[in-house]
């Protein structure tokens, strides 16, 4: 199969090239500079350069294809206050490679979140993100909620003639070379002198090793039916309190609940997530696609070490 695939040199996508390559699929990337032209050239994948800006290079790309992955996203724009600019332009990239795809059965992949989506309690498949207390039903106007509008769109390609898949992501996809929340935490942490956590530190994040989504990613490009929502999700939930124990006794401090006040001064951009209660099951996933995860998880990834050897940029 030729695939497409938008933020393919990004850390999910850089897994998931290998993935696909190695399974007998042509891939082409998408680069919109030259060093990601250049990583995807020596991973074995053709180059098509363009952004998600430039609709007319989404669209040649995504009509060349037999199938798309997109997991490209604006995400540096959306993390210094433009969440709804980069949830717009993704918006625009999944109206134009729909187009480009309807009416001819060809896979069309995107990828979307678990965190929010039923707070409080473990969020399966069949969960659409509009429970009470979640990010969506908060603000229906906010960046989040128009992400999840832009996955209700992709699924509703299933009625075009598209093989549309939404597969969520939780807010931790672990491994060495990590520069996410976890890194981000962990060089927190490294600055403060304390592991901390909020409360209890009870409330759980889901979790899974960047190898096993990019697996899922190639299973649902084979054989998920249309419409299918999946969960790339390994530990349904870790308690936060014993991420904070492990960065503790891997970096020497003290472990510690933070009070709310000083949330925003410990863990800055990371406040207003690590609270957050966000259990997430994938086992309808692994019922309909065969999918088991075989990597280290979460607390496992962290005790290896690698997350303290080079401090998170």
């Amino acid at each position: 199969m030729r695939v497409f695939v938008t933020g393919a040199s990004g850390w999910i996508g850089s897994a998931v090239v290998p993935e696909l390559l190695g399974a007998g699929h042509q891939v082409t990337g998408l680069a919109r500079s030259d060093a990601s032209a250049e990583a995807l050239t020596a991973a074995g994948a053709q180059v098509h350069r363009g952004s998600l800006d430039d609709l007319d290079s989404l669209r040649s790309a995504a009509e060349a294809s037999d199938g798309v992955i997109h997991l490209a996203f604006k995400h540096e724009a959306a993390f210094s206050g433009g969440f709804q600019d980069a949830a717009a332009a993704d918006r625009g990239a999944i109206e134009t490679i729909g187009e480009a795809l309807a009416v001819s059965g060809r896979p069309f992949l995107i990828a979307s979140g678990t965190l929010g989506l039923a707070p409080g309690r473990v969020a399966t498949e069949r969960d659409d993100g509009h429970a009470p207390g979640s990010p969506a039903a908060a603000d229906p106007a906010s960046g989040p909620a128009m992400r999840l509008a832009n996955a209700e769109m992709t699924l509703a390609l299933a009625s075009r003639g598209v093989r549309s898949s939404v597969v969520r992501l939780p807010p931790t996809v672990h491994g060495d070379g990590d520069n996410g929340f976890m890194a981000a935490l962990v060089a927190m942490t490294r600055g403060r002198g304390v592991s901390g956590y909020l409360g209890d530190g009870s409330n759980r994040w889901p979790a899974v090793h960047r190898f096993d989504a990019a697996n899922l990613f190639r299973l649902a490009l084979e054989r998920a039916p249309a419409g299918s929502v999946l969960h790339a999700v390994a530990d349904e939930g870790v308690p936060i309190r014993e991420v904070a124990e492990v960065i503790g006794r891997h970096l020497d401090v003290p472990v510690a609940s933070i009070p709310a006040e000083q949330a925003a001064g410990q863990f800055g951009f990371l406040a207003g997530f690590l609270g957050l209660d966000s259990p997430a099951s994938s086992t309808l996933t692994r019922e309909l696609l065969g999918w088991q995860p075989t990597q280290p998880c979460l607390i496992e990834d962290l005790d290896k070490g690698h997350y303290f050897e080079t401090p998170a940029t």
